[in-house]
């Protein structure tokens, strides 16, 4: 029998694609682990902004055809950053020309002179290296270090690996005429219902009576093949977990340097409000004015076709700030939202907020060589971490599914 630790898009697609005998164990009273969908009033909101983009046929199909083709929403990506008053086409890089003339000079000067001969060996070199000192420092660094909460240098060169908007220098000037601001998620597809309806999809596969919800897992006795739960002593052939890596290995009883394994966190507002706001066309806003508190807004409005103000707004923190006074930053959200344009007489009229921890985890070379050993060593006893957090990656919700689908295909 395998046991499946967590209940989110990673464990409930390994036990759909497991020919094996499966019980999944989850901590919490529902499934969906951050995929989870809030409905307050007239309003649809996710935990944080779920949006799918798939590059694999057989894993769009395996999601999608268990939901009505009428409740998917195709929608064309369209998003943009606010930069000192004005709104300017993302990737940022790839737009230099919309800024003012001097600052699209300096731009492009820096550009061009960069040292970008070398490897780097840092997130925050890297930018330095491709893109020169202006476009770096007006947007690259200020925003990612709102978003991952602590110093670039402090991250590998690839810590967003193909989810960075790399562009090249000819590519940036081809751009200055003909527009073609495209990324790895160009387009994407969005439950009009809530991202929830992928979790659903995908637990219908699923008997509910192998889905064992508040249940914990404690300890693992590696062996012996024995998972001491909350509830109970479980036997396993494979145990297949989804929970953080470094909480795997405690639970493992594994010694590893902690500080290895660092990330962020995120405060999550979802906001409605009684009228459409003057933002139609944009589907989140990156802001990298360390100023304004949040580092994203997204439109929940625009992207299902709703008649009233639906955003949620994202705030990073490092890990290490243990409290987080949420009426604080609520009323900074509403302040600021008033000062970007995005709020004017609108009036707040439902509102949930949620902490998200990890969030965005911190990749590193010495994570990256700790995990791929303890990886091993967990495998020889038949213990195998996936998922966003198992593997400690960033990566996209296609890539969890197929990641667990190929897993399933090794061990079945």
């Amino acid at each position: 029998m395998d046991l499946v630790i967590g209940a989110g898009i990673s464990g409930l697609s390994y036990a759909a694609f497991s020919k094996n005998d499966c019980l999944i164990v989850e901590k919490d009273p529902l499934i969906g682990g951050y995929c989870r969908t809030v409905r307050e009033k007239d309003y649809v909101w996710d935990y944080s902004g779920h949006f799918f983009h798939f590059q694999r046929p057989e894993i769009k199909d395996f999601v999608m055809e268990r939901i009505p083709a009428e409740d998917i929403l195709n929608v064309v990506k369209h998003t943009q950053i606010y930069y000192k008053g004005k709104l300017v086409d993302y990737p940022f890089q790839m737009n230099i020309h919309q800024l003012d003339k001097e600052e699209f000079v300096d731009c492009l000067y820096d550009l061009f002179t960069a040292e970008n001969g070398g490897k780097t060996d840092t997130f925050k070199k890297m930018l330095y290296a491709k893109f020169g000192k202006s476009i770096a420092e007006k947007f690259l660094i200020p925003y990612n270090e709102k978003l991952y909460a602590t110093d670039l240098d402090n991250l590998d060169t690839d810590a967003m690996g193909r989810f960075f908007p790399y562009a090249d220098k000819e590519q940036i000037v081809r751009n200055f005429r003909n527009s073609e601001n495209r990324s790895y998620n160009a387009t994407f597809l969005y439950p009009k219902y809530g991202a929830e309806k992928i979790v659903d999809s995908i637990a219908s596969r699923i008997d509910p009576e192998k889905i064992c919800l508040n249940e914990e897992l404690l300890s693992v006795d590696t062996p012996t093949g024995t998972a001491h739960t909350n509830k109970r002593t479980i036997k396993f052939d494979n145990l297949v977990s989804t929970v953080p890596f470094p909480t795997l290995l405690r639970k493992c009883g594994l010694d590893f340097d902690e500080s290895a394994y660092t990330c962020n966190k995120v405060l999550v507002f979802n906001l409605g409000f009684d009228k459409k706001g003057r933002e139609r066309k944009n589907n989140w806003i990156y802001f990298p004015d360390p100023e304004l508190v949040f580092y994203r807004v997204g439109f929940y409005d625009n992207i299902i076709g709703q008649d009233k103000m639906s955003l949620y707004v994202e705030i990073g923190f490092n890990q290490l700030e243990k409290t987080i006074d949420i009426e604080n930053y609520r009323q900074k959200v509403l302040s600021d939202l008033k000062k970007v344009g995005i709020l004017n007489n609108e009036h707040l009229v439902a509102e949930h907020h949620v902490v998200m921890e990890p969030a965005y985890v911190h990749i590193t070379q010495q994570s990256e060589t700790d995990k791929n050993e303890k990886k091993k060593l967990l495998a020889a006893n038949n213990i195998y971490s996936i998922g966003r957090y198992g593997s400690w990656t960033y990566c996209s919700l296609e890539d969890n599914i197929y990641e667990a689908l190929e897993l399933a295909k090794r061990l079945s």
